[in-house]
C-alpha cells in the first residue's frame, strides 16, 4: 500500500532517508535521531523510510536509481534526507551523479537554498566579525546552467581535441528562481536582494538574467535590489558580508559563492543545504563530500568532530528558524554533545576550523 505524504492528507510527514556512502552511512542515523528529538518536542509526527541507494548497491546490482524511484519519491514522500555519495570503488562517481543530480532534475528541485550563518565568532576566518555580521541566504538555480550536461568532444584524446559545454538558461528557469528569492526576502522581513551574473562576458546567457531581473524587481519596490558581477560579489562578501541578506545566481556561480560563504561561517561542516520545489517533495542534502572527510552531520545543520570532543563542547541549541514554501523547517545546529562524543573523530586538540580539504562533488 503506497504511503500518503502529509501534504496529501497523510497522518505524518514521510521522509525518505538515503544515507549513501562512507561518512553518510555513519552520520545520517544520528541526523535522524536529531529530527526525532525535534519532532518529539514540537509534536509533529514523522515517518522515516530507509533506502539503500549507494555505491554498494551500484557495484552489486548495477543500479543507481531503481526503476520507479523518482515517481515514488514524488508521490509518497514529503521530503528526502540525503547523506553523502562518493566511493573510491566508483571513480567516475556515476552513481552519485545519477542519484543526486538525477533527483534534482527529475523532481524539478529548482531552488537550491544554502544558508550562511555564523554560529560563533571564533569559527570565521574574518577578523572582528560577530554572529550578526554573517547571516545571509544564497539561492542557486538548481536545474539548468552548465550542469545539464549538454556538450561533447570532437577528436577526443588527440592534439586537436575540442571540448564544448553548453550553459543552458530558460526564461522560465531564470524567472522562477529570481522571484523565489524576492518572495523569500519579503516573507522573512529581509530588505536586500542581490542578483549576480557575468553578463559582461556571457553576453547571451546572462543577458537573459539581466532582463528578467530588471522586470521582476519592479514588483518588489519594498526591497532594495541590486546587481553585482560574480567576481565583484566574491570580493564584497569577504570584505563586508553584512551588506547581504539574499543572493540569487545561476547554478555554477551559486555552487561557488555558497562555498565561499560557508567558509566565512566556519567551513562546509557547518553548511546546510536544501533542494526545493515549493509544495512538492524536497531534498535536504549534503553540500559536498569526499570519501574520508569527517563531517559530523550531513543533512540540515552539521557540526564537525572538533565541536563534539570533550573539553570543547558547545551548546548551540535546536531552535526553529523559519518555514519555507516547501513546508520545511530549517533548524540551527543542535544540542550539547555528551562528554564521550567524538562523532567519528580521534581524541586530541581541536583542529583549526578553516583547515578543510577541498570538496570534489557538488
Amino acid at each position: 500500500m503506497p504511503g500518503i505524504p502529509l501534504r496529501s492528507g497523510g497522518p505524518a510527514a514521510r521522509i525518505a532517508v538515503i544515507p549513501g556512502d562512507g561518512i553518510g552511512a555513519e552520520v545520517t542515523p544520528q541526523a535522524v535521531k536529531v529530527l526525532k528529538a525535534v519532532a518529539a518536542r514540537t509534536g509533529r509526527p514523522l515517518e522515516f523510510v530507509d533506502l539503500d541507494w549507494s555505491a554498494d548497491k551500484y557495484l552489486r546490482e548495477g543500479v543507481s536509481l531503481p526503476g520507479g524511484a523518482v515517481e515514488m519519491l514524488r508521490d509518497e514522500f514529503d521530503a528526502i534526507l540525503f547523506g553523502a555519495l562518493g566511493d573510491p570503488r566508483v571513480p567516475s562517481n556515476q552513481h552519485a551523479a545519477d542519484i543526486l543530480l538525477g533527483l534534482r532534475f527529475k523532481l524539478d528541485l529548482y531552488v537550491n537554498a544554502r544558508p550562511v550563518e555564523l554560529l560563533h565568532e571564533r569559527l570565521t576566518p574574518l577578523r572582528d566579525r560577530a554572529e550578526k555580521d554573517i547571516r545571509l541566504m544564497v539561492f542557486r538555480e538548481n536545474t539548468e546552467g552548465l550542469y545539464v550536461g549538454v556538450g561533447g568532444f570532437f577528436k577526443k584524446d588527440t592534439p586537436d581535441e575540442i571540448a564544448v559545454q553548453e550553459d543552458v538558461n530558460s526564461r522560465k528557469g531564470v524567472e522562477r528562481i529570481i522571484r523565489y528569492a524576492f518572495e523569500y526576502a519579503r516573507r522573512n522581513g529581509l530588505k536586500r536582494v542581490c542578483m549576480s551574473d557575468k553578463s559582461n562576458a556571457m553576453t547571451f546567457a546572462h543577458d537573459l538574467w539581466q532582463r528578467v531581473f530588471k522586470l521582476v524587481r519592479q514588483e518588489y519596490a519594498d526591497i532594495d535590489s541590486r546587481h553585482l558581477y560574480i567576481d565583484t560579489l566574491a570580493m564584497e562578501i569577504v570584505r563586508d558580508p553584512r551588506q547581504f541578506d539574499v543572493i540569487v545566481t545561476c547554478n555554477l556561480f551559486g555552487d561557488i559563492i555558497s562555498d565561499l560563504g560557508a567558509q566565512l561561517a566556519g567551513g562546509l561542516g557547518l553548511a546546510p543545504s536544501g533542494n526545493i520545489h515549493p509544495g512538492k517533495t524536497s531534498l535536504c542534502a549534503v553540500r559536498k563530500h569526499t570519501p574520508g572527510q569527517d563531517f559530523t552531520f550531513r543533512a540540515g545543520a552539521r557540526l564537525r568532530p572538533q565541536h563534539c570532543r570533550k573539553g570543547n563542547r558547545q551548546s548551540i541549541g535546536l531552535r526553529p528558524r523559519f518555514r519555507d514554501d516547501a513546508g520545511i523547517s530549517w533548524l540551527e545546529a543542535g544540542g550539547r554533545c555528551a562528554p564521550h562524543c567524538s562523532a567519528g573523530g580521534s581524541a586530541g586538540e581541536p583542529r583549526d576550523p578553516r583547515s578543510r580539504r577541498r570538496q570534489t562533488h557538488s
